[in-house]
């Protein structure tokens, strides 16, 4: 917008000054309501690649609401994890080291529990019971004793992409960051891996998890599907699935090598 003011500042000296000092403020309000913030939560850490990769949902409304939410959010709780772990499993397998895909839900919403891996916790943190029936079944089938650590890293380092559905959680308020532009962000990563990847282990477990597989192309990928590991659920068909062991061999058979969970 622009104004055209002719005055003479002589005969019109305090119509001048008024109108002056009414220009500066019109346009600090309109700089103010015009200014659009920057993507916040400045810490967030996500590696260049999967930025790269990444870039049409990053820069599309739905991202930059959903960050906006976290910033108001963190204002008056706590949100888990933290900001740096928050893409934890981008940051530790890389898109070209996926060999294995789990779905999860949502981050522990306990102190001290998640670190943005789904189904992990840091270590000295005590088993949540899916974890532990995970490394049961694991126990069960591949003879692996059950570990001290629940932390999961080795797995992400191996190619075990340990995705969430939703990233982010309020401190004790489970599924509390559904439905605020996560799942849209989360479904387009895993049409990713879909499409630009071959021979991928998909472990769906439970119902949600399952609800994904039309993203995957199964053509070229190949779906494991067991009830969920948690106890109200896992002597349903999660004991006994012997996931593992047949992940392990379907990587051998495509000359990868296998996990050692």
């Amino acid at each position: 917008m622009r104004v055209f003011l002719i005055l003479s500042y002589k005969h019109n000296k305090n119509i001048f000054t008024k109108f002056s000092f009414l220009l500066t403020i019109f346009h600090f309000e309109n700089v103010q309501n015009s200014y659009k913030p920057e993507k916040s939560m400045t810490n967030i850490k996500l590696n260049h690649m999967w930025k790269r990769l990444l870039s049409n949902e990053i820069n599309t409304p739905y991202f930059t609401d959903l960050l906006q939410f976290l910033d108001d959010e963190k204002k008056n709780h706590k949100i888990f994890p933290s900001e740096k772990e928050i893409f934890n499993a981008f940051n530790l397998t890389p898109l070209e080291k996926i060999k294995v895909v789990i779905i999860g839900q949502d981050p522990y919403h306990g102190i001290g529990q998640a670190h943005g891996l789904c189904f992990s916790v840091n270590d000295s943190v005590k088993f949540p019971p899916s974890l532990k029936n995970i490394f049961k079944e694991l126990q069960n089938d591949l003879n692996i004793p059950i570990p001290i650590s629940g932390n999961l890293t080795h797995w992400a380092e191996q190619g075990v992409f340990l995705l969430n559905n939703t990233l982010t959680v309020r401190e004790k308020t489970p599924t509390s960051h559904q439905k605020k532009g996560w799942e849209e962000f989360t479904d387009a990563v895993i049409k990713l891996i879909s499409e630009q990847k071959s021979g991928v282990v998909f472990l769906l477990w439970g119902s949600f998890a399952q609800s994904k597989e039309n993203l995957i192309d199964t053509t070229k990928h190949h779906i494991l599907k067991a009830a969920h590991p948690s106890p109200f659920s896992a002597h349903r068909g999660f004991f006994g699935c012997k996931h593992f062991s047949t992940t392990n061999k379907i990587l051998i058979e495509q000359g990868k090598t296998p996990i050692n969970f």
